[in-house]
């Protein structure tokens, strides 16, 4: 069985906002998260686009991506994902490719085929286009076209873009995309920090099909994982309803800013909002160092993946730093 230390260990970034903070301390935060990522050693940190949602400041990611990238050394960074639907192919590949031209090797590029976002919103970001979900598999091939050397006699070449070979993952949380990675020989990664119920099928349907590419020779599969670790079992359940309060405004309707943790969240859910809450996060490990190692090492020994990245929706800065600082640890001491 695969260990911990064999494992590569990445974090999903979406820049939550507090309640009692403004945006502009949620951005600098996200930097100062990348920056410590980079120093205890993980492998990426990718940053999720979201669209009209109070809660989440990444929703200009290459934009977001620049900033962090020029205020850190080597740690590679990319998103989680573009919203392909969203976008015209050739301005992503640009925006990338221009990352990539002035961060050589430190640039990636995840994308998804949901809006990321609700249907009046999505329409404001598509205005004037007519694309939907069934063109992403070609606008996927588009986008790897743009990233190759270019074809003689090319009539569009991406500029920067073209020749920079920016490495593309496939994002998912259902079948769809599992069977076009295997098929286009992509890596992937699976959205199990927040829709966790198809995990094990789409896993199983990627590496049962997967072509061996110039992108890849074998599967290779991430999966998100919530987290919350704390000092003790005690303490990460309390810091845990910061998430729990964030989740239930999403199903609510209700603002996502990161509400400050309570002692019970009794009175606070209903018994089926409870049980939607657990659902949502069923790949969640909450507690002290040693009850999430024990449940890292349980998700390894049941999906064998390559790599795990992380969320975190901690209230405390400080103390959402530190998850970080314990999540790490559990991999060097393996």
């Amino acid at each position: 069985m695969r260990s911990l230390q064999d494992t590569k260990f990445a974090i999903l970034e979406l820049a939550p906002v507090r309640d009692d903070q403004s945006v502009q301390f949620s951005l600098h935060h996200a930097l100062e998260l990348a920056r410590h990522a980079e120093q205890l050693g993980y492998d990426r940190l990718w940053l999720a686009e979201h669209h009209n949602m109070d809660g989440i400041a990444s929703s200009a990611t290459a934009v977001l991506l620049g900033y962090l990238l020029a205020n850190t050394q080597k740690i590679k960074l990319g998103s989680g994902g573009i919203m392909l639907p969203n976008h015209a192919p050739l301005v992503v590949a640009e925006q990338f490719g221009t990352l990539a031209t002035l961060y050589p090797n430190r640039i990636e590029l995840g994308l998804g085929r949901a809006p990321g976002t609700d249907q009046v919103t999505m329409r404001a970001l598509r205005r004037g286009r007519q694309e939907t979900e069934d063109q992403f598999p070609q606008d996927v091939l588009e986008i790897l076209h743009y990233f190759k050397d270019a074809e003689p006699q090319q009539r569009i070449v991406a500029t920067p873009g073209q020749g920079t070979h920016v490495p593309v993952w496939l994002l998912g949380s259902s079948l769809f995309s599992a069977q076009l990675a295997a098929k286009l020989g992509l890596p992937y990664s699976f959205a199990s920090h927040f829709a966790p119920r198809m995990l094990a099928q789409a896993i199983q349907l990627y590496r049962d099909n997967f072509e061996p590419s110039e992108y890849l020779e074998r599967p290779y599969v991430s999966m998100g994982v919530p987290t919350v670790v704390a000092d003790t079992d005690q303490e990460a359940e309390f810091l845990a309803t910061s998430a729990y309060q964030r989740v239930l405004g999403l199903m609510r309707g209700q603002s996502l800013k990161l509400k400050a943790p309570v002692k019970s969240m009794d009175g606070l859910w209903s018994p089926a909002e409870k049980m939607s809450v657990d659902s949502f996060y069923a790949m969640a490990q909450i507690g002290s160092k040693a009850t999430v190692k024990a449940g890292l090492e349980n998700l390894l020994a049941k999906y064998d993946v390559d790599e795990f990245i992380f969320t975190c929706d901690i209230y405390d800065t400080e103390k959402r730093l530190y998850n970080f600082d314990l999540l790490m640890q559990m991999k060097l001491d393996t």
